[in-house]
């Protein structure tokens, strides 16, 4: 398979403090889903930070496509890296279609306005994410499902390779869920590869193909889903009782915890 981004015994801290996580490595081919879990304040997101660049690595490497991430320029590793954050906010009243639209800028130059393709790259990621119905409201009358399903529309104009999410799934009812999810898996049949953070191992377990499970004591465990996700490792991290099943019908595990 082909590897898009190599992660080589990286560590990171807040001012020389005590190490968030340290010696991490992991890499990513073409077309693959990697989920990380672990609890609130493990690092998850600031992991994320670190792999797109939004804050630096106190030693070890990040490569895609065999280059180092802090030799490229902010314009070149955006064509490349697509990240959808854990919060953001629809401050102003913009169109859902020149939303979207802001994706294109590595592609057009902030001061430049959008040609011809751009809007048929933005058109053609819209139908596909079945979101036309939305095309014209306006982003700050949109449900949390909705505009989740925006922001990744955004990051597909523009074109990356890999997409990191941060907690796609947060503040979403049930449906919404499920939507983001099945999202997911049909950009990576497209051959997008994909990072995301979850708090639910049954996301992980839906999705079924490489996990990360990160402790607060800097600890990375790292594998095949199916491998990785054990009863033993989920109740280390959560410190719950819990269960996992295999059910036949839809051939993959089931997390139920004990109550």
């Amino acid at each position: 398979m082909d590897k898009i981004l190599e992660v080589e015994n990286i560590s990171y801290s807040y001012d020389n403090d005590k190490n968030i996580f340290s010696d991490l490595s992991f890499s990513l081919n073409k077309g693959e889903i990697f989920s990380i879990l672990g609890v609130n304040g493990a690092g998850k997101s600031t992991l994320l930070n670190c792999l797109t660049n939004l804050e630096k690595v106190k030693s070890g490497e990040i490569k895609i496509n065999g280059k180092n991430i802090y030799n490229m320029s902010r314009n070149e590793f955006s064509k490349i890296v697509g990240y959808v954050p854990q919060i953001h906010t629809a401050t102003y009243s913009y169109e859902v279609l020149d939303f979207i639209l802001m994706g294109r800028s590595p592609h057009i130059g902030i001061f430049n306005s959008p040609k011809k393709k751009d809007y048929e790259i933005a058109i053609e990621v819209i139908n596909k994410l079945n979101l036309i119905h939305l095309m014209d409201k306006k982003i700050t009358t949109l449900s949390g499902g909705e505009f989740q399903q925006i922001l990744i529309a955004r990051v597909l104009v523009q074109q990356p390779q890999i997409i990191i999410l941060d907690e796609p799934t947060n503040h979403l009812d049930y449906g919404n869920q499920i939507r983001v999810l099945r999202m997911i898996k049909s950009l990576a049949k497209d051959g997008y590869s994909i990072i995301f953070t979850t708090h639910t191992p049954e996301h992980a377990l839906m999705l079924n193909e490489k996990s990360g499970i990160l402790s607060k004591n800097g600890k990375f465990i790292i594998g095949n889903t199916c491998d990785i996700l054990t009863e033993n490792n989920l109740k280390d991290i959560y410190k719950i009782d819990l269960h996992l099943f295999y059910e036949e019908k839809f051939n993959r595990k089931l997390c139920v915890p004990e109550f």
